[in-house]
């Protein structure tokens, strides 16, 4: 009996090994890194960090328990964008999410092998981030911030809100493939909305506002942001110099219109980081970035602050309002 007791015992412990020793590696801490260009107190960078811990959350990882996630903020300038990439790359982290494309090149410069999930890059074919949006390739995949055709309805939309504006300065990011690519489109249509539009780079502060006050001493100007991590660096400044040479603006993000600038017409902000945070669940449960498919929005958003068109003189069209997500007053 006794024998026959132990036998039995023996046989429950080994049948129960595996499974604890499954238990104890399904619980085993994962590495994410995030590498970003807002700063940590950004109210708009907070949310997007919160709708991606929330998303994984849903999905099983919990920071603290099964996952650790490690962040680093590059703040727009290019050398500590570098650093810290090579930072988050030797915490070796079993996937890092990537904050536009300022922080994807250095990091895709850094590591061929991490696998990579980025958020907010408008061409990541052109900058060779990726083979194609349907096969990645590498080791990097994620969500566009948008398709080039919607530079051109910003144009259109500033027409819309201020006919008077014949004159258009974009700012834009030229040192990024997506900048000269977005003035592209808009100078294109031009011509059809009887409009004039030049380039004002973007590189510091002191040359954003020499040439901005520079375009606003001839009369019937108007502006477009175009998107770039330089344009939310430089995010207060840009709707400070807008607002003081009463330049109507249209904005890339959501973001410029709750912080007073005039209207933006662009995807849903929060989104991305919900889904990329699936794209994060599936890269630590084995698929490879390369083989998931880089996806563009699913939702634009025209957002209008009546509060800055009643400072510049402006009405908004009824149609135009009509067609708004949000107005703010």
């Amino acid at each position: 009996m006794r024998r026959r007791e132990f036998a039995m015992i023996l046989g429950g412990v080994a049948a129960a090994w595996p499974l604890a020793a499954r238990a104890q590696q399904s619980e085993r801490v994962r590495r994410i890194g995030v590498l970003m260009s807002f700063a940590a107190d950004d109210p708009e960078g907070k949310a997007q960090i919160a709708a991606f811990v929330q998303g994984l959350q849903q999905l099983g990882w919990t920071d603290g328990r099964n996952v650790r996630i490690d962040y680093r903020h590059g703040l727009g300038n290019a050398d500590d964008t570098r650093k810290y990439a090579a930072e988050l790359v030797a915490l070796a982290p079993e996937v890092i999410l990537a904050i536009g494309g300022a922080t994807a090149g250095p990091l895709l410069q850094t590591t061929r092998t991490v696998p990579i999930v980025f958020t907010n890059v408008s061409d990541p074919v052109g900058a060779g981030f990726v083979d194609s949006l349907a096969q990645p390739g590498g080791n990097a995949t994620g969500f566009i911030l948008f398709e080039y055709g919607i530079s051109a309805k910003w144009l259109e939309l500033l027409k819309q809100i201020a006919p008077n504006v014949t004159r258009v300065g974009v700012i834009r990011d030229a040192a990024l493939a997506v900048g000269p690519a977005q003035f592209g489109v808009i100078q294109a249509v031009a011509p059809s909305l009887r409009m004039e539009v030049s380039p004002i780079n973007l590189r510091d502060a002191g040359e954003i506002e020499r040439a901005v006050t520079a375009f606003a001493r001839a009369p019937d100007g108007g502006l477009i942001v175009t998107g770039s991590a330089l344009s939310l660096v430089h995010r207060d400044l840009i709707i400070t110099l807008a607002a003081r040479h009463k330049l109507p603006a249209v904005y890339f993000l959501r973001t410029f219109v709750t912080g007073g600038g005039l209207i933006s017409y662009a995807p849903n902000s929060i989104d991305p980081y919900r889904r990329a945070a699936g794209y994060v669940d599936r890269i630590l449960k084995g698929e490879k970035p390369g083989d998931l498919p880089v996806q563009a929005p699913t939702k634009y958003e025209l957002v209008i602050n009546l509060k800055t068109a009643k400072a510049l003189d402006l009405t908004i069209p009824p149609a135009v309002l009509a067609r708004a997500d949000e107005v703010i007053e």
